[in-house]
């Protein structure tokens, strides 16, 4: 077949993050070309009209929809498979709409609770959403995040505040916006254990890939065991460093990986993914786990947790891609979503 590779074009000073989207772009477009298809690497800045000029000049039989947010501002991460939509160019991974509200972090959890999926107490206002301790916001423990940003963007040590009231909070999201240009809103903070869950899409529906731990080895004693920026991508930070990622569990966990990898297919569901997703959650110290964010079309380098996952599962890269392939989103067929209210 012919395939366009459409991917965000990272302009002349890429972060890091932005190098791995480069690295995925040139992984995928190899291993599509082993695979006997001819690729067409497509860069898709903010001019769409030139988009949808070339790519029906190419008239590809399917598009590897790579795109990362245009301009770095995440709001936009879902103009792309908007635009493949309209032309009615089938494409892999996750339809449009499963994109947008996905990345709307807020609205992803106002659909996770009506749908029964645990998520983390939350505010954009200062009102804490749905409080299952009926405690508000009086001496609570918080972390601050983009409400639409991905890669962990904005996300640091300085992130886990506590918060004695909602004027103090107020205040702080506040300042956030301001200095960020962004939207911010409060999570409340689960301590504990953080798990993903990658999922891929098989004829017959979705398949769960091993589970992985993110453990945070020898932290100082003071510093919050979040997942951050630095984390992921400052290969020299100590937070790098000392956190990795662990397939191995004793068998008292079983249960609860179950319990894990059921929440993330109820997640597929609930938001009509496709192709291929991760689901990230929190298990509190009394083994409740909560769905912190939905990822749809996560990094699939060859170096990123999910091929890492996927190699678990006896996948190798090559199958990787063939799977996503073979699963694309056809714009002229409805979508079915599973929401479910509970």
């Amino acid at each position: 077949m012919t395939i366009a590779v459409l991917h965000t074009d990272v302009g002349k000073n890429p972060t890091e993050d932005d190098l791995d989207t480069l690295i995925q772009v040139e992984s995928v477009s190899k291993t599509l070309e082993e695979l006997g298809h001819n690729v067409i690497k497509v860069s898709c800045t903010n001019e769409i009209p030139s988009i949808i000029v070339s790519l029906r000049k190419i008239n590809p039989e399917i598009v590897f929809n790579l795109m990362e947010p245009l301009h770095g501002e995440g709001q936009f991460i879902h103009i792309a498979p908007t635009v493949l939509d309209y032309l009615k160019l089938p494409y892999t991974g996750c339809p449009s709409e499963a994109i947008y509200t996905t990345s709307n972090k807020v609205l992803a959890k106002k659909l996770m609770r009506i749908s029964g999926i645990p998520t983390p107490n939350w505010s954009t206002d200062g009102s804490l959403a749905f409080p299952e301790s009926g405690t508000g916001l009086k001496d609570m423990q918080l972390i601050i995040k983009s409400m639409w940003e991905h890669a962990s963007v904005g996300i640091d040590a300085d992130s886990v505040v506590r918060i004695k009231n909602q004027k103090e909070l107020l205040k702080l999201l506040e300042q956030r916006n301001n200095s960020s240009g962004g939207l911010y809103y409060a999570e409340e903070y689960i301590e504990g254990r953080e798990f993903n869950l990658s999922i891929i899409a098989k004829p017959d529906g979705a398949e769960v890939l091993p589970p992985a731990e993110m453990k945070f080895i020898e932290f100082p004693e003071n510093h919050p065991k979040v997942l951050g920026y630095r984390a992921k991508w400052v290969e020299e930070s100590m937070e790098y460093m000392k956190t990795q990622r662990c397939f191995e569990f004793d068998a008292e966990d079983k249960p609860l990986l179950e319990r894990l990898k059921i929440l993330a297919l109820h997640c597929w569901e609930v938001f009509g993914l496709n192709g291929y997703a991760r689901v990230d959650c929190r298990v509190n110290r009394e083994n409740k786990p909560y769905v912190l964010e939905i990822n749809a079309n996560p990094c699939i380098s060859p170096e990123s947790g999910f091929v890492a996952a996927a190699e678990m599962a006896h996948l190798s890269y090559s199958d990787v891609i063939e799977r996503i392939l073979n699963t694309p989103v056809i714009p002229h067929k409805p979508q079915v979503w599973g929401l479910r209210l509970t």
